[in-house]
């Protein structure tokens, strides 16, 4: 293998919940994928306790319908594997008393599983989410310290955090609450401490190319586009027409753990491309 752009890489996507893949880094998984470079998903939970219509189930049946909707997402975005870890989810504010929740589980523990995958595949990259767990779901930060964790004891050479600038978000969401637009309130944690300080990103991906496939990942999660009383978020973006789309999430930005920052490259591979060049 050289150091050159022709290099085979091996991507595990660790995520949540099935929805999270599409919207955290759906992008970057078909283009990955439709560049040559094997794709994997790992799902923390099956999604049991989100939102849902009221005819998707509840419990056992709506974890089935929404692994079967992972499938099809995974398809889309041209995925090798699914794996899924089966831990209970925990919801936006777990039982402090309830340690069999994903949230609540040993890091450790969770993180000697997740890692056999990453040795099975031998894993160049694995991904993960910000500090933060994007907006603080529990589960959302749980998965950042399991594959930081998991990534040490496999050997995982590289390790993006999934996020977006949190003054961006912020911004985007004062904006539409200013204008009456329901999804200025879409933040159910709060509007603070939520994603990455802009210092710290190190990646923004350029997915514009792809936006057919990682919105048709997206509408894939019907169960999820549904509930609540309200029009979901992953509704109002899985129906945008595909220019519009990839004008409003053509862009995926990651933090690569130990990479200095703001650097903002487009290439996810970079450091892995410099090493195998400089062993060459």
């Amino acid at each position: 293998m050289s150091g050159s752009l022709d290099a085979r890489f091996t991507v595990v996507a660790f995520h949540a919940h099935p929805v999270d893949v599409a919207l955290m880094t759906g992008g970057l998984l078909a283009r990955c994928s439709r560049a040559g470079h094997r794709v994997v998903l790992v799902t923390a939970t099956d999604g049991e306790l989100g939102l849902a219509g009221d005819d998707d189930g509840a419990g056992a049946e709506l974890a089935a319908r929404r692994a079967r909707e992972l499938d099809d997402a995974a398809s889309a975005l041209g995925c090798s594997r699914v794996v899924r870890l089966g831990y209970p989810d925990s919801g936006l504010q777990p039982d402090p008393d309830d340690r069999d929740c994903f949230a609540h589980r040993d890091v450790d523990e969770v993180a000697h599983v997740l890692a056999k995958v990453l040795v099975a595949e031998r894993a160049d990259v694995v991904t993960s989410y910000d500090e933060n767990g994007g907006y603080g779901h529990p589960d959302h930060v749980q998965v950042h310290h399991v594959a930081a964790r998991a990534a040490e004891l496999a050997g995982t050479p590289v390790v993006l955090e999934a996020t977006v600038p949190g003054a961006l978000f912020t911004w985007v969401l004062a904006l539409l609450a200013r204008f009456g637009h329901q999804l200025g309130t879409s933040a159910p944690l709060g509007s603070t401490g939520l994603f990455a300080r802009g210092d710290t990103i190190t990646h923004r991906v350029r997915v514009g190319r792809v936006a057919a496939s990682k919105r048709a990942a997206l509408a894939a999660h019907a169960s999820q586009r549904r509930g609540g009383g309200r029009r979901r978020l992953v509704d109002h973006l899985a129906t945008l027409p595909v220019p519009l789309f990839a004008l409003v999430l053509g862009r995926e930005w990651y933090v690569e753990r130990g990479r200095p920052a703001p650097s903002r490259i487009d290439d996810v591979f970079a450091s892995l491309r410099t090493s195998v060049g400089a062993r060459s």
